[in-house]
């Protein structure tokens, strides 16, 4: 792949230097792809080529967002068969609702009725 080079001029007290550099530099700030590295650019590129569940293994990507209705109820991933939820009723709420939810049925907030169900979840190994 070819580069393109393009030159600063660094200005110090006794002189001024031209520095050859990439066009990351002249561009501006690189985007996740240009910068990730290891194990996030293999999930990335994975990701870019096929839409897998398994690619995101330590939830760093964004989730996929539910309506809270009970046809498509939030969708909690646990390792038990009950976990406690809580939920910010509103957008600008200070108080946190907390609330056991349990495998099977999805179940409602006893607050706002947003509903959440309990899903298992496989630990990565």
């Amino acid at each position: 792949m070819h580069s393109s080079i393009c030159h600063l001029y660094i200005e110090c007290n006794y002189c001024i230097t031209l520095v050859a550099t990439t066009s990351s530099l002249c561009l501006g700030i690189p985007t996740d792809d240009e910068q990730a590295t290891g194990l996030e650019k293999i999930v990335l590129e994975a990701s870019k080529e096929r839409n897998c569940k398994c690619l995101d293994p330590y939830r760093f990507l964004k989730p996929q967002e539910y309506a809270g209705s009970k046809q498509d109820p939030h969708i909690v991933p646990s390792i038990t068969n009950k976990r406690i939820v809580g939920c910010v009723c509103e957008e600008d709420n200070t108080a946190v609702v907390w609330f056991w939810l349990h495998q099977g049925e999805a179940q409602r907030c006893p607050s706002c009725g947003a509903y959440y169900k309990l899903v298992p979840h496989e630990l990565p190994h």
